[in-house]
Order: structure tokens, then C-alpha cells, then sequence
């Protein structure tokens, strides 16, 4: 009698853990959905799902780093993109301890940490970006074809070659200087991107505007007049072409 007392329970404790993997199975799967089909704020909220369940899931901590750094930045109020874009930071850092070898991982840590650069003071800005260009290159490393990281150097060095006096002050005081970076650099970065992820749309607008500041107007416009014939694939890719054409059309 204990003996099939024993058998049932242990039929039960499987039969329930196997349904809680599928659980969670299904909730990835939902939130790949969601992405796909552009409901980015739907997806960030199975991402969560799986995360209560399971905290070091990998991909799921990926996924709602990265979905929060977007969410972040559509966000109006500087309070509200920065809590969305520590969260980012708080999801990659436990990403990276789950696999510190991981491109994906790795890159998320380097996409929350330029958001939360791009809205700092000079010295906060300075220290984030020695980290967006350390995450970048350690995703490269991991993935050498990784087109979105090489993607994010090209906005490292647009941002360095445009620091302000008082932003490179600040570097030079807290680190003696930050690495040389230069918009020649920026436009190579973002060609590499271009090349390797050739549909990445905000990649295109950020190679041209590059390409402008580096007063190559034609090559901005061949950029350009490429974009606007892309296909949507993330929820800000129709108002990043929508920049596309207005920056096409201001140069023309």
C-alpha cells in the first residue's frame, strides 16, 4: 500500500513538473509571437511571466532586457525612461550571470547601458559608455557576425566624436580620457552592421546621419532612399522610416 502511495505521488510530482515546463514553453512561445507581430509591451509582459516562474531563464531575461530598453525610450518623461532602462540593466546583469559567454546577453547589457548613457549628466554618461563599448565588443567576440553589436559601436563612436567639452573633461578626470572614437570609425561600424543585418532599419538611419555629419550628403541619401523600402520588423521600425523619408526629403 506505501509502496503505491509512493508510485502515485511521484507519478504526480512528475506529471506536474512536466506541465509547468510546458508552462513556461508556451509563454516563451507566446511572447516570440507577440514580438513578431509588433506588440512589444505584450511581450515584455510574458517575458515577466517566465521570469516569475523560472528567474534565470535565459532567454526570457534577454528578452525583457531588451524590450524594456525600447519601451524605455518611447517613454516621454526622463523619470519614466530611466526606471524602464535600469530595469534593462537589472534583467541583462542577470542574464550575464546565468552565461557570461552569451552574445545575446552580452549585447543587452551594452543596449541598456547606451540608453542609459544617452540620458545621463556628463559623468554618469562618461562611465556608462566605457561599459557600452566593453559589452559590444565581448558580443562580437562571443558571435563575430553579430550585426546589431557592431551596430551599437557605431553609435559609441558617433557619440564619443561628439562629446562635449564638458563631457570630455569629465572623462579625462575620472579615467584619464575614454578610447579614441571618431565618425569615420562610426560609419565603419554601422556599414559592417549593414551588411551582416541588412534589414536592421534603425541602422540605416543612424549610417546616415552619420554620413551627414561627415558631410557626405550623397552617400546619406543612397542610405536613405534604401530604408524607406524596408519592410517593419520591430514597433519602432515605422517611425524610424518615417525619419528616413523627412531626413531624405530635408537633403534632396
Amino acid at each position: 500500500m506505501a509502496q503505491k502511495f509512493m508510485m502515485a505521488a511521484l507519478c504526480l510530482l512528475f506529471s506536474t513538473g512536466a506541465l509547468y515546463a510546458q508552462s513556461v514553453d508556451e509563454t516563451l512561445d507566446q511572447a516570440r509571437q507577440l514580438e513578431k507581430q509588433m506588440k512589444e509591451a505584450e511581450a515584455l509582459a510574458k517575458y515577466k511571466e517566465v521570469l516569475k516562474a523560472q528567474p534565470t531563464q535565459l532567454e526570457a531575461l534577454i528578452g525583457a532586457s531588451e524590450l524594456s530598453s525600447r519601451e524605455g525610450n518611447r517613454q516621454k518623461e526622463k523619470e519614466d525612461k530611466t526606471r524602464y532602462f535600469n530595469e534593462a540593466k537589472e534583467y541583462a546583469a542577470e542574464a550575464l550571470k546565468a552565461a557570461p559567454n552569451d552574445a545575446n546577453a552580452n549585447y543587452a547589457m551594452a543596449v541598456a547601458m547606451g540608453r542609459l548613457a544617452l540620458i545621463s549628466g556628463a559623468k554618469e554618461k562618461v562611465a556608462a559608455s566605457r561599459d557600452v563599448k566593453k559589452y559590444a565588443e565581448l558580443a562580437i567576440k562571443f558571435n563575430p557576425n553579430y550585426g546589431q553589436a557592431y551596430h551599437v559601436l557605431g553609435k559609441w563612436n558617433y557619440e564619443v566624436a561628439n562629446l562635449s567639452f564638458l563631457e570630455k573633461n569629465a572623462a579625462k578626470a575620472l579615467f584619464g580620457g575614454l578610447p579614441d572614437g571618431s565618425m569615420d570609425q562610426a560609419i565603419a561600424n554601422y556599414e559592417k552592421c549593414r551588411k551582416l543585418d541588412p534589414g536592421f532599419i534603425l541602422n540605416y538611419y543612424e549610417l546616415a546621419r552619420a554620413y551627414n555629419k561627415n558631410d557626405q550628403q550623397t552617400l546619406a541619401m543612397d542610405v536613405l532612399r534604401k530604408a524607406v523600402t524596408l519592410r517593419p520588423v520591430t514597433q519602432d521600425d515605422p517611425g524610424i522610416k518615417a525619419e528616413c523619408k523627412k531626413m531624405l526629403e530635408e537633403l534632396q
